[in-house]
């Protein structure tokens, strides 16, 4: 199955895959912004769509995030949270995902006096409806970084009479000085009640090795979000294969924040055998959900066929669905390959 004709991004948008680092609140697009304010009565410095996009510009990790906080003032009521999620899951559908578990940061909407409810009953009730397109949906509940450890907690204690909402918790924004075994104990008490973990380790941050240590090692994660800097490593890459941790790569929001979209390194652990695979982060903040993603990724470095099918079967691979429901999402990426194949 080696064949590279069929890698065209009319095949790459119709692959079945899975989505396991996506932002809902980096879904939000200049017109849904504008709308949200409109209807919430929030005066956000723009009137017109293209004002609004002039104001999603960015160089760096700081500067974005910059960007992005002040950004979901717009978001107050559960229908708001609802509508939003609900528009990501249409164009996640239009792109051949077939899975998502969706990160939200409930700090970002509790700190500025939205009720957790609001954040959660939304987001969860787009998550059912997205049934109707084909697509699974799960929560990942996100710790913001550069808040305390005991604001992590107080989140975590009010949202879990919500739990039956969420699949896991993560861990994101401003890495710096941010190490994670900060917030190694609100992470042990997810574990205890039943909470997958995930923690980003973002790209060439100061001190990523030992970041990546201290989530593989200190705390056992079961992904890793971006993490790709483990490459400098090999020791860390080993430990990580063998226990079959996921690598959630997102190559264009990289080339943002960066000078690079690290397919360097998202090939080498796909070769090495790592579970390592491809998404779209914030994709209304850097122009590419995860279809374009994909191409992307292709074009810079030239992936066969055999390199696509790998990293949408990891996708899955590094979900948290069943053994019996990975199986079935293999079944069909196998399905969908053999019928453009034999074209």
């Amino acid at each position: 199955m080696s064949n590279t004709s069929t890698v065209t991004p009319e095949f790459l948008v119709g692959l079945p895959k899975c989505e396991l680092h996506l932002h809902l609140e980096g879904t939000l697009e200049p017109e849904l912004k504008l709308a949200l304010a409109r209807r919430n009565g929030v005066d956000i410095g723009q009137n017109t769509v293209e004002e609004v996009r002039a104001t999603y510009q960015f160089d760096s990790l700081a500067s974005f995030l910059a960007v992005y906080y002040p950004a979901m003032e717009v978001l107050v009521e559960e229908q708001d949270f609802y509508d939003l999620a609900a528009a990501y899951f249409v164009r996640a559908a239009a792109d051949g995902v077939r899975r998502v578990e969706a990160f939200f940061d409930p700090q970002a909407h509790t700190s500025r006096g939205v009720p957790i409810a609001n954040v959660i009953l939304g987001y969860s009730r787009a998550a059912r409806d997205a049934a109707e397109l084909g697509v699974s949906a799960a929560l990942i509940l996100c710790f913001l970084r550069d808040f305390s450890a005991e604001s992590a907690l107080e989140t975590l204690r009010e949202a879990l009479p919500f739990k039956e909402h969420l699949i896991g918790v993560g861990l994101d924004s401003d890495e710096r000085e941010n190490p994670p075994v900060k917030f190694q104990p609100v992470f042990e008490l997810a574990r205890a009640e039943g909470l997958k973990l995930t923690m980003h380790c973002d790209i060439d941050q100061l001190g990523s090795i030992e970041n990546i240590r201290q989530v593989l090692e200190d705390i056992g994660v079961d992904r890793i979000d971006h993490g790709t800097n483990i490459v400098e490593s090999p020791a860390l890459v080993a430990f990580a294969i063998e226990r079959g941790v996921g690598f959630t790569t997102c190559p264009v929001s990289n080339s943002f924040v960066t000078a690079d979209m690290k397919a360097d390194e998202i090939v080498q652990l796909l070769r090495q055998g790592a579970l390592v695979c491809v998404n779209s982060d914030d994709p209304a903040y850097f122009g590419a959900y995860i279809a374009k993603n994909y191409v992307a990724l292709v074009e810079k470095a030239d992936l066969s066929l055999d390199d696509v099918v790998a990293l949408a079967r990891n996708s899955f691979d590094a979900s948290w669905l069943s053994d019996e429901d990975k199986a079935v999402y293999r079944a069909e990426i196998d399905a969908y390959v053999e019928r453009f194949v034999n074209v």
